[in-house]
């Protein structure tokens, strides 16, 4: 991709900078022969000249189109040849030889290349420049061309970037005031790279240590000043994080806050129906891929309701065919359950094999939100925080407005007088049952697009799930919700103070206590029944 932007500048610039050949035969002769220092620094000076013509023959070399016969040197069009210095057609003579281009001044070239595309008329290739720029190497002889960029630009994000550069360049100068302006200006940077700069420049055992005292002191408070904004990041960065995590809590819980919260059952399958959803979506992303190509990055839509179904449906049969049974007995229920995860992971095994199966992201999910230079926010975790605000506005709506949802509650309250005024409750069970199964499958659907999918996918989240709604309040989705962000982001911020290991182990200690303080969880059910 960057090497089409510097093509396409390469071709902005013939245009830009009129004459298209106008080298002198000194400067084509140094870039193209000598070695590879005499090569860099020739290239240097015709960049910081503002030769004109330099950016189509930089290229030319970037191909392999140029050829070096005596003083001469040409550059191949086709099968033809003309004059690197005058344009002019040209006899390419027996005896030329091709111009070898090593790592080393292939990586100056593009370097120069990005260096003359910031005089580009176009933001897009600027930025492109800029970019390029910002991973190689600068020196000095390449100041006076930012200059002349910097005072032209008239972006301001790109301004900035010019003006790091230029410091960057700058601090390692001999002179010292320009190296303590360097630092000045380098202090105000958000990007990580500064601080690895000044880092650098500190760090005693460095080739490139300071050694003058002042300077030094200038170094350790810019370092200082970069890094407690850097610091702004990484706080966002763990929030965030806790956030994504909390949503896949949210979305792995929401459908025990029906089946356990309302119901009263106890689940231990409910982590296969997770893993069933994710691989129904890998199912669908195969047909898309084999039938329809074209509209691969549309699976996911079609993904979302054969998840919900696919994980309603086995739901549905667990519930009919052994959980009906069982109402009333938890650990008897508790043992069926389990019994029925292992029945589906090993059903899985031996449909899809035992290792894991690849999902791949949709072009639109892949990717993310640059905030700050040490802060990225992935567009498939930013869509999951999003895809369960939705299913959680759903499941709300209709357990609170929906007709089913009336007779949810209606037989989870009192099934007897649910019964004598002439409500299915073996009915509204299964409906209910497939409903949280089929929310489950949502959460495996939205599981897909951040991690691995296989048999053992599910048992990594039915521990969590259950102390989320217990946590929360059995029977209260609000709970829920306060409970798996509250979870997740705790979770996120340990993991930083004492690794994931004791993480863990912090976060259960404190639902244990939690609980013994407040069995009823966060949100009490309210009733007569209900214990303040």
């Amino acid at each position: 991709m960057r090497s089409g932007f510097v093509r396409l500048a390469a071709a902005a610039l013939l245009g830009v900078l009129a004459p298209a050949w106008a080298l002198t035969p000194e400067q084509a002769r140094g870039i193209a022969s000598g070695d590879g220092d005499e090569r860099i620094e020739a290239l240097n000076h015709a960049v910081a000249a503002g030769a004109e013509g330099l950016a189509p023959f930089v290229q030319a070399l970037l191909d392999d189109a140029v050829k070096v016969a005596g003083e001469q040197v040409f550059v191949l069009q086709g099968d033809k040849a003309v004059d690197a210095a005058t344009g002019a057609p040209a006899t390419l003579p027996a005896e030329a030889e091709d111009v070898v281009v090593n790592n080393r001044v292939r990586g100056a070239l593009q370097a120069a290349l990005a260096s003359l595309q910031l005089l580009s008329p176009e933001l897009a290739l600027r930025r492109a420049a800029v970019a390029e720029l910002l991973e190689q190497s600068l020196d000095e002889a390449q100041l006076p061309l930012l200059d002349k960029a910097l005072a032209a630009e008239s972006d301001a994000a790109l301004k900035e970037s010019l003006e790091r550069m230029r410091a960057t360049i700058l601090v390692a100068s001999p002179d010292k005031a320009k190296r303590l302006a360097a630092i000045a200006a380098l202090a105000g940077s958000r990007q990580s790279a500064v601080a690895s700069l000044l880092q650098e420049r500190l760090a005693p055992n460095s080739p490139d240590a300071e050694t003058d005292a002042e300077v030094r002191a200038a170094l350790g408070s810019a370092l200082d000043a970069v890094r407690s904004r850097l610091a702004w990041g990484e706080r966002i960065g763990v929030i965030f994080t806790g956030i994504s995590l909390g949503s896949i809590l949210l979305l792995a819980a929401l459908g025990l806050a029906i089946t356990y919260g309302l119901m009263g059952v106890i689940n231990m399958a409910h982590g296969e129906l997770l893993m069933i959803g994710a691989y129904a979506t890998y199912l669908v992303q195969n047909l898309f891929r084999q039938f329809l190509p074209g509209a691969f990055d549309a699976y996911i839509v079609a993904a979302i309701p054969a998840a919900f179904l696919a994980s309603a449906l086995v739901g549905a049969a667990m519930e009919r065919s052994v959980i009906r049974w069982l109402y009333g007995r938890p650990l008897e229920t508790l043992l069926a359950t389990w019994g029925i995860s292992l029945v589906l992971m090993q059903g899985v095994r031996s449909l899809f094999g035992a290792q894991n199966v690849p999902v791949e992201n949709p072009a639109w999910l892949s990717g993310g939100i640059a905030v700050m230079s040490n802060l990225t926010l992935p567009w498939n975790r930013i869509a999951i925080i999003a895809f369960a605000a939705l299913v959680l506005a759903a499941v709300a709506l209709l357990i609170a407005r929906t007709r089913l949802g009336l007779f949810v509650r209606g037989v989870t309250q009192n099934r007897r007088m649910a019964s004598c005024v002439g409500v299915d409750t073996a009915r509204v069970d299964t409906y209910a049952f497939a409903l949280g199964s089929g929310i489950a499958g949502l959460g495996g659907c939205a599981l897909s697009q951040i991690g691995n999918v296989g048999p053992d996918l599910g048992q990594s989240y039915i521990v969590d799930s259950f102390l989320v709604v217990v946590l929360g309040g059995v029977g209260q989705l609000a709970g829920t919700v306060y409970a798996a962000l509250g979870l997740g982001v705790l979770n996120k911020l340990l993991e930083g103070w004492a690794g994931a290991v004791l993480a863990k182990i912090m976060v259960l200690v404190f639902i244990v206590i939690f609980i013994q303080k407040r069995p009823q969880g966060i949100f009490a059910m309210k009733g007569r029944s209900a214990e303040a």
